[in-house]
């Protein structure tokens, strides 16, 4: 809470039941990949499969915004029998050195991860240069990421054996909504989505499109709740919006929110007071954009700022395709709609948006075994944390035949 800027329910539910889960679903997940097993007794063989470690180190990459995702990283190839170096972010050291004692005083051997908090411009190249690199484990931002695939790309050659490259990255995560919308369903899934952790979650709801029909209902309805949303420091239990992380998200969010305030294609209809006297504190923010395309539309902005965009009510079909392509990200997304045939069209047209799609619900909260997280495009390789599609990329599989009965003439049958 003090040193991420969480309430205690986002806390709770990210470091204490989040991670809980991994570390309780993952083994359970690995025990189902060692079960896929070629037990055929045939003709006097014996055929089996052994899931091997990587032949190198894993270099694990954690981000500041989920005390979870950074005790997920670095144990997942772990698990698979794998030795890490865990990179954790400079502004959540200080939960991820708690994780690295917990599992150390719960019997993990020394050496297996190591816990190396250092700046990513001072170890990166370091670790990317190893021929020892095995594979990246990744969650932070679409540009980082690029950056360590393109010196991975550049270092082919040194490497023992091709990097297994994971990441999840960035999103610009949408709220479609059709005429047939529950509006106040709608309502508390923006107002939740879009701002508890004051919308730093790569899953946050960022942009929503709208029926005009539906607009000033939904408006009221926002307006009504956000009056009542309190700001202030983690401490007091009643504050519904907290702190962002540092210095520099307030100033690239604030710059998002000063776009919008001289832009003749946006306006700020709700909140877009930023202070930054004491802590780094910003107004849940709604712009509404006439321009679709604003840069608020697009791109990421990683803090309490809902862009909306009212479109004819006629036109849902095509918001549909222009939700599909005016961000380069697909990570998550939701439909409001009370009609079946909407949500299924919208399900259909929306088919690559999202990794994680939502139906009558906010497109944050992914729980581990249920909705297996991650995306595609520039949102990441969609490796799904929370599954045993991930416990996969950490292993090397090794198929082994037992002959019983070797041939002892190497002539065939038909020769005769």
């Amino acid at each position: 809470m003090m040193g991420q800027s969480k309430s205690a329910f986002q806390a709770e539910i990210d470091s204490t039941c989040e991670l809980t889960d991994f570390w309780r679903f993952n083994p359970y997940f690995a025990q189902q990949i060692y079960e896929q097993q070629s037990f055929i007794f045939f003709k006097g063989e014996w055929n089996t499969s052994e899931y091997r470690a990587l032949e190198g180190f894993v270099f694990a990459v954690t981000p500041f915004n989920f005390t979870a995702i950074a005790g997920n990283l670095p144990t997942a190839p772990a698990l698979m029998g794998n030795t890490v170096v865990w990179k954790p972010a400079s502004t959540a050291v200080y939960s991820g050195y708690f994780v690295m004692k917990i599992l150390m005083e719960a019997g993990l051997p020394a050496g297996v991860i190591n816990f190396v908090p250092a700046s990513g411009a001072a170890i990166g190249n370091i670790i990317t240069d190893s021929p020892h690199l095995a594979g990246v484990h990744f969650t932070g931002s679409t540009e980082v990421f690029n950056q360590i695939w393109l010196r991975t790309a550049n270092n082919i050659s040194r490497y023992k054996s091709y990097p297994r490259i994971v990441g999840e990255t960035g999103g610009k995560d949408f709220i479609v909504a059709h005429a047939s919308a529950d509006v106040k369903a709608l309502a508390v899934a923006c107002l939740r989505g879009a701002f508890e952790y004051q919308g730093q979650k790569c899953s946050a709801a960022s942009r929503l499109y709208i029926p005009d029909s539906l607009y000033d209902q939904w408006f009221q309805e926002m307006s009504s709740m956000l009056a009542t949303v309190k700001m202030g420091e983690v401490q007091d239990f009643s504050n519904f919006v907290n702190a962002v992380i540092d210095k520099s998200s307030f100033d690239k969010i604030k710059g998002y929110i000063d776009k919008a305030r001289n832009s003749s294609d946006a306006e700020i209809v709700w909140g877009g007071k930023c202070d930054d006297s004491r802590g780094y504190f910003i107004e849940p923010t709604i712009i509404k954009a006439t321009n679709p395309r604003f840069c608020t539309m697009q791109e990421e902005i990683f803090g309490p700022v809902l862009t909306v965009h009212a479109y004819p009510e006629k036109n849902f079909v095509e918001t549909l395709e222009l939700c599909d392509t005016t961000s380069p990200y697909a990570l998550t997304g939701s439909i409001f709609a009370q009609d079946r045939t909407a949500i299924n069209i919208a399900s259909e047209k929306l088919r690559h948006s999202a990794g994680n799609f939502y139906i009558n619900d906010k497109p944050t909260g992914a729980v581990v075994g249920q909705q297996p997280f991650g995306g595609s495009r520039v949102s990441g390789t969609n490796d799904k944390a929370g599954s045993a599609l991930n416990l996969q990329r950490w292993i090397s599989a090794r198929s082994i035949k037992e002959n019983f009965v070797p041939a002892t003439d190497y002539r065939y049958p038909f020769m005769d």
